[in-house]
């Protein structure tokens, strides 16, 4: 059955998404899921197949998904488990959740770890996400249940990103780019600070009033988060172009 333009550029770019983060070393052996909605209520969604390498994810090996159909989980091409609980629950109930960019990338995992995982403010990268990040701090292990998805959904509010403490990180977007810039530099931002922190010298938090205006100044660059993700692909296209496939 042929594609319509959006799903087949979906797809491009979710490949896209998955080749470029295992490159920045974010991939976990091959767990961990991204998933963008083609249905304008979310309930279909693409998602990366089961237990297959990011490296070698093209856009054609995408899943196709629906949130209403727990049948799903029994077709010989059913996504992990903890990707149809996590996915299916985001797709449905978070509005801002077009695009949901799930893994678990070392600094980031890092700072999930600590008993305080808040993104402190300490330069113009940490600052992006003051007041601008969820955080979950109900741990319930492998999210293969569909509470555990609920839940997860639930903590995220307005947000494009949750800090799930213990777990890993979830970025959003009406676009890849949008989801996978978030993403970029969320992981920036906790090298940053979890380098900080091995210091053992005190963090330099910017005042409140500057940490808002430092974080709204970053939607006069909106623009360069659809730049960062097309320069990404060109590399792509240069190097590993089968991933439009």
């Amino acid at each position: 059955m042929a594609l319509d333009l959006d799903e087949t550029q979906l797809r491009i770019d979710l490949a896209a998404a998955l080749r470029l983060s295992c490159r920045e070393g974010w991939h976990e052996g091959v767990a961990n899921h991204f998933s963008a909605a083609v249905s304008a209520d979310g309930r279909r969604f693409l998602v990366n197949p089961r237990w297959m390498h990011w490296s070698r994810v093209r856009a054609s090996d995408l899943v196709l998904c629906d949130a209403d159909d727990p049948a799903t989980m029994e077709r010989p091409d059913a996504p992990d488990p903890s990707a149809w609980s996590i996915h299916s629950a985001l797709h449905r109930e978070v509005p801002q959740a077009r695009v949901a960019l799930h893994l678990h990338p070392p600094h980031a995992t890092a700072l999930a770890a600590l008993k305080d995982p808040t993104i402190h403010p300490i330069d113009q990268v940490t600052a992006r996400w003051y007041k601008r990040i969820a955080y979950d701090l109900s741990f319930g292990g492998i999210a293969s249940e569909a509470e555990e998805g609920a839940r997860i959904a639930r903590s995220v509010g307005q947000h494009h990103a949750v800090m799930m403490q213990n777990h890993g990180v979830t970025t959003f977007g009406a676009t890849v780019a949008e989801a996978w810039d978030a993403l970029y530099h969320l992981e920036r931002a906790a090298r940053t600070l979890v380098l900080a922190y091995s210091t053992g010298q005190p963090l330099a938090v910017l005042p409140d009033a500057l940490a808002e205006a430092t974080a709204a100044e970053w939607q006069t660059y909106k623009q360069a988060e659809f730049a960062h993700f097309a320069e990404m692909k060109r590399l792509l296209d240069r190097d590993a172009p089968d991933y439009k496939d």
